[in-house]
């Protein structure tokens, strides 16, 4: 296949693909007696995975020394975009239970107060720091599907399982506890619903989670909690998953 008929068909410009002839990432198949690059299978398999892995953040110079490595290969390649994707999408159903529940305000006698637009920006712009467009595009779907009524019941249900845990947490009850593990079954299922069972949403909210401290986003909500409810709902998430 000729220079101009691949980026006819892929939509690069041969511009790109002399660059990437240049620093050693594709060469060409042959060139002609005229000059002209071929391409072969072999090459544009070795550009889907250069796309793939440039869709997913990597500068050219780690895409070169990744795909040196002898276990580099296409399909491995297509996992890590697939996974990039799948972790791109939680945060918008959140976003979008935010920016609705804002809407709502808006149109109250009592409008909107300034803490409630901070505290707006603040969660999009964290949600927006842990996960890709496509993975929050798959999340404000989710969200659709619910329903806002179903989304504020969780918010409500969110709350009540707080409280529920703070009053275990003073009354000194052991985290593997039957009451306390009946709040981490149910606190599993609420994520369960949120993240629609998917591993890598899962992965990027614990992430998030872990990196901004569950207290922090829980604020964020509207929702007071400490680090130390936190600690204590992870021991009974641990006990739960079998980890303790």
């Amino acid at each position: 296949m000729k220079v101009g008929e691949l980026t006819k068909r892929t939509g690069l410009t041969v511009r790109t693909l002399h660059h990437y002839d240049e620093i050693g990432l594709l060469a060409p198949a042959e060139r002609t007696s005229s000059g002209h690059r071929l391409y072969g299978e072999t090459e544009l398999r070795r550009l889907q995975e250069i796309v793939s892995l440039k869709s997913v953040g990597l500068p050219l110079k780690e895409i070169k020394e990744y795909l040196l490595r002898d276990e580099a290969s296409l399909d491995g390649v297509l996992e890590l975009q697939v996974e990039r994707i799948n972790q791109q999408i939680a945060g918008r159903k959140q976003i979008l239970a935010l920016i609705q529940e804002l809407r709502q305000r808006l149109r109250s006698p009592k409008g909107v107060s300034l803490e409630e637009l901070t505290r707006t920006i603040e969660v999009t712009m964290k949600y927006e720091k842990y996960y890709t467009p496509e993975q929050l595009e798959q999340l404000e779907e989710h969200a659709g599907e619910v329903g806002e009524e179903r989304i504020q019941a969780v918010q409500q249900e969110w709350t009540e399982l707080f409280a529920a845990y703070q009053a275990s947490m003073e009354e000194g009850c052991d985290p593997a506890s039957d009451e306390v593990q009946a709040l981490a079954r149910k606190s599993a299922a609420l994520i369960q619903e949120f993240t629609g069972g998917d591993e890598a949403i899962a992965a990027s909210l614990g992430n998030m989670y872990k990196t901004e401290g569950g207290e922090g986003i829980s604020s964020s909500h509207g929702m007071n909690t400490s680090p130390e409810l936190w600690e204590y709902m992870g021991k009974a998430g641990a006990v739960l998953r079998g980890d303790s």
